[in-house]
């Protein structure tokens, strides 16, 4: 069993409310939204410190308290290495860019650049689109990753994989904040299958009608 489908495997077991909207040989779309009770402005701060909330099992340190996030463009989505403790090693201290920003609107929408993960060895480009409204509940996050490129991994193993993955994280965040629909995300089926075609049908607000509103303020 391949690395990706081992991940794939064990992220199926728990219910996920993201899906694969679109799926090709060029890429694919992970899309997943969550309902917090926090206002826009705790949303956004907390959005721009994922040392809170991302988990730790998918950081290169094992320490999600390494990360860091400059939400201005050209900010780095980053992670440090530290230096090996043991005194017989000659250590020194790295990083890791996990993503660039590319668009960062305050209390509306976070856009960055990059390949995460096991991506990260492929010519591919990712762009994640978080996007705030204000809705009576407190506040909606909608998490859309766009993956495209050459890779060498199985289309619909990754995408599965990335999937869970990036539901994982939004729910971090989500949890911290007070999440009001999680009913719905626990008593959501397991998923057999990886959508491979997008019929054009959403439940919620797409990112570009979601991207639309920021021309209104």
């Amino acid at each position: 069993m391949t690395r990706v489908a081992a991940l794939a495997l064990a992220l199926a077991a728990t219910p996920l409310a993201a899906e694969v909207t679109d799926s090709d040989d060029r890429g694919f779309i992970t899309r997943d939204e969550a309902v917090v009770e926090t206002n826009l402005k705790e949303t956004w701060l907390a959005l721009i410190s994922p040392a809170r909330w991302w988990n730790a099992a998918h950081t290169w340190s094992g320490d999600s308290e390494n990360l860091s996030l400059r939400p201005q463009a050209g900010g780095c989505f980053c992670e440090r290495i530290p230096e090996d403790p043991d005194p017989d090693k000659i250590s020194l201290e790295g990083s890791v860019e996990h993503m660039r920003v590319i668009h960062a609107f305050p209390e509306k929408a976070l856009r960055m650049q990059g390949a995460l993960g096991p991506l990260q060895s492929e010519p591919v480009t990712g762009i994640l689109t978080v996007v705030l409204s204000e809705i009576d509940e407190g506040t909606r996050i909608v998490w859309e990753y766009n993956v495209g490129g050459s890779m060498r991994y199985k289309v619909p193993e990754i995408s599965k994989a990335v999937d869970g993955v990036m539901s994982q994280q939004l729910n971090g965040l989500a949890k911290m904040l007070g999440r009001v629909d999680v009913a719905a995300v626990e008593e959501a089926p397991e998923k057999e299958e990886v959508a491979v075609e997008n019929d054009g049908e959403s439940d919620g607000p797409n990112v570009d009608e979601a991207f639309g509103d920021l021309a209104d303020g």
